[in-house]
């Protein structure tokens, strides 16, 4: 089994910065694309981000420039710099992976559970 697992939400002023990270465990062979997704109150789940293995990114127009997406092969683990906040970016963010299983070598794709953040004054 695998588990993606989110920290660094919270409350930001507009104009702030915050770091989301997701770390993946459990029986894992390798991890293919890795992204971030979010939902707004009222609004459907959107792809803001997305890495490849090999680094190559994608953003949804309304935050390039501002958010980075990284990742750590070595550690299993992404991260999304999010800078110059605004409270449109207020939203409930998801890590999502698809991960290589070390037991029967299939590719399946996980969800984390989720992390506020909310950008308001």
């Amino acid at each position: 089994q695998v588990q993606l697992v989110e920290s660094g939400g919270g409350l930001v002023q507009p104009g702030g910065s915050l770091r989301l990270s997701c770390a993946a465990a459990g029986t894992i062979s390798s991890i293919g694309t890795m992204g971030w997704y979010r939902q707004a109150p009222g609004k459907q789940r959107e792809l803001v981000a997305t890495i490849s293995s090999g680094g190559s990114t994608n953003y949804v127009d309304s935050v390039k420039g501002r958010f980075t997406i990284s990742r750590d092969n070595a550690k299993n683990t992404q991260s999304l710099q999010m800078t110059s906040l605004k409270p449109e970016d207020t939203a409930v963010y998801y890590c999502n992976a698809n991960v290589k299983s070390s037991i029967d070598y299939v590719t399946r794709n996980y969800w984390g559970q989720g992390t506020q953040v909310t950008v308001s004054s």
